[in-house]
């Protein structure tokens, strides 16, 4: 299996390893160190590496060099600005220190007014010098922000790239996606496994040349391509006019090598499928939480949700857990607050000290509210429907971007779970599933009035929406181990020849072991055996 992150906090990755590992098949998880040095555990009876991976490739060309027109002053982009700013600050450390000392010299010391005069010069240049290296570093910084790819000349770049070289283009428009390649393609070949697990759109290339490479030394290998979202429906991340057509350039390439594409939802597969030509509709492997995690760490129980925010049973709480950016719409929680008396927030995100959390929190201050808005860490994957059953609402306050209306996300599942009434924005298959459900309310994105309307409503009845989860058989089809049963089956189908699950009674080695052979009470599938 191939993931383009660290792996810890990738609930759906984590689960599909260890799910696949305890169906009998012999699973290496390979993902990026996010320090650089490598390391490597064992989830279940999965083994989990993650690899080292420098990516020079992703600094573009222009950024080795001076912006010499727009910043002629502004240091070169070697690192001496920074060796630079530091030394004139040693050197006023160094002043503050010796002005010190000359305080608190003995009147009668030779030549003391001198040495005074003559440090006041000294502490004059350090400040006039510290001006001067801030200013050309300041320079530095606007000469890499400025450039962002998104202008005329950026744009007549890309189209010419796409038309000299079709899909291959994303070589000269992205070619940090080489970076990938190198880290992970020579560790795949040692692994000469029989089945690619690829997950997202980077991981589909490195997975398709390793197939390419296989098929010249006579073996075969069965590519899964797991697509969690709809490339074209994503927000670049940075301003870059050349990301998406790269991205997709290079998707476009190397789908026709998966042998069978998996993906989060029906809408999305419907999507990939006209997007692609693919001849059958993906398999759908919903987000859901597990409903039983075993052995995982029994002796380290879910966090108190309430207690980390400091508040009582008897006060309303809302929660929402997930990635933090403007997109996601943490804004319209805080904004309502005001509106919404004695109703404390809880941000359970990736980041919670990051620049778009601390600009929420800070948003916050601002209005009074500052003290009813709790930024919280992510929990363990294992821990998160019990750490959110403590609210009394989750919110899912997304704004409407393609990708947002095609799927029901990992954290409407966790809610659920955590049978949690929901409010949700308008987005088009969470909207039209909580409707169906009766287990929320619905309000239009971005719109505060409307959000608190729906808060309202469902602080004022929460039992009215729990009620939703007693449905016979909604919960049990939103449960991991039914998704892990249609993702065993697409590993059969493509190796059908392959021996099957572990019979029931047979020993079976302890969680986390790394026992290997007569007590795994099965072949080993993969590794060339």
């Amino acid at each position: 299996m191939l993931v383009d992150n660290g792996v810890n906090g990738d609930s759906r990755v984590q689960k599909t390893a260890r799910s696949a590992a305890d169906a009998g098949w012999d699973v290496v998880l390979l993902g990026r160190s996010p320090g650089g040095a490598p390391q490597s555990w064992r989830l279940g009876r999965a083994e989990v590496r993650l690899l080292a991976m420098p990516d020079p490739l992703a600094r573009r060309r222009h950024e080795f060099r001076r912006a010499w027109l727009r910043w002629p002053l502004a240091y070169p982009p070697s690192g001496i600005a920074g060796h630079r700013q530091q030394s004139v600050k040693a050197w006023q450390a160094d002043l503050a220190v010796r002005a010190a000392k000359l305080t608190l010299a003995d009147a009668t010391t030779p030549r003391l007014a001198l040495r005074r005069r003559l440090l006041q010069v000294e502490q004059a240049a350090a400040k006039l010098t510290r001006t001067w290296v801030s200013g050309r570093y300041w320079m530095l910084t606007r000469a890499r922000t400025r450039r962002r790819f998104h202008n005329p000349w950026d744009r007549a770049y890309t189209l010419l790239w796409q038309k000299i070289k079709g899909d291959g283009a994303w070589r000269r428009l992205e070619p940090g996606l080489w970076d990938y390649e190198l880290a992970y393609g020579p560790v795949v070949d040692e692994l000469a496994p029989d089945l690619i697990h690829a997950n997202d759109f980077r991981m589909l290339g490195v997975a398709a040349r390793a197939k390419i490479r296989a098929a010249v030394r006579g073996r075969e290998i069965k590519v899964v391509w797991d697509a969690h979202e709809f490339l074209p429906g994503l927000k670049p991340w940075q301003d870059n006019a050349r990301w998406l057509p790269a991205h997709r350039a290079h998707e476009r390439e190397y789908a026709p090598y998966a042998d069978a594409v998996m993906t989060v939802s029906d809408g999305l597969a419907e999507l990939l499928r006209r997007e692609h030509g693919l001849t059958t509709v993906p398999d759908v492997v919903l987000n859901a939480p597990a409903a039983e995690h075993g052995e995982l760490t029994p002796d380290a129980p879910a966090p108190d949700l309430r207690a980390l925010c400091g508040v009582g049973p008897d006060v309303p709480l809302l929660v929402y857990s997930g990635a933090a950016a403007k997109q996601r719409g943490l804004d319209v929680m805080v904004d309502a607050l005001p509106q919404l008396p004695g109703v404390h927030v809880a941000l359970v995100v990736n980041k919670p000290a990051g620049p778009y959390v601390t600009g929420v929190l800070a948003r916050a201050a601002r209005l009074g509210v500052a003290d009813r808005v709790h930024a919280l860490p992510y929990v363990a994957h294992w821990q998160v429907v019990p750490f959110l059953s403590g609210a009394d609402a989750g919110v899912i306050p997304i704004h409407h971007w393609p990708n947002h209306e095609i799927a029901l996300i990992t954290k409407f599942f966790e809610y659920s779970h955590a049978r949690l009434p929901l409010v949700v924005s308008d987005v088009k298959t969470m909207a039209g599933t909580v409707r169906s459900t009766g287990q929320g309310e619905v309000f239009h994105a971005e719109d505060v009035a409307d959000y608190v309307r729906a808060v309202r409503a469902v602080l004022a009845d929460p039992e009215r929406y729990r009620a939703a989860y007693d449905r016979p058989g909604l919960l049990e089809s939103w449960t991991w181990e039914a998704q892990a049963e249609v993702l065993d089956g697409v590993y059969r189908r493509l190796l059908p020849d392959r021996p099957g699950p572990t019979p029931s009674g047979s020993p079976q080695p302890a969680a986390g072991s790394d026992a290997v052979g007569p007590g795994s009470a099965r072949p080993a599938v993969g590794a060339g055996t």
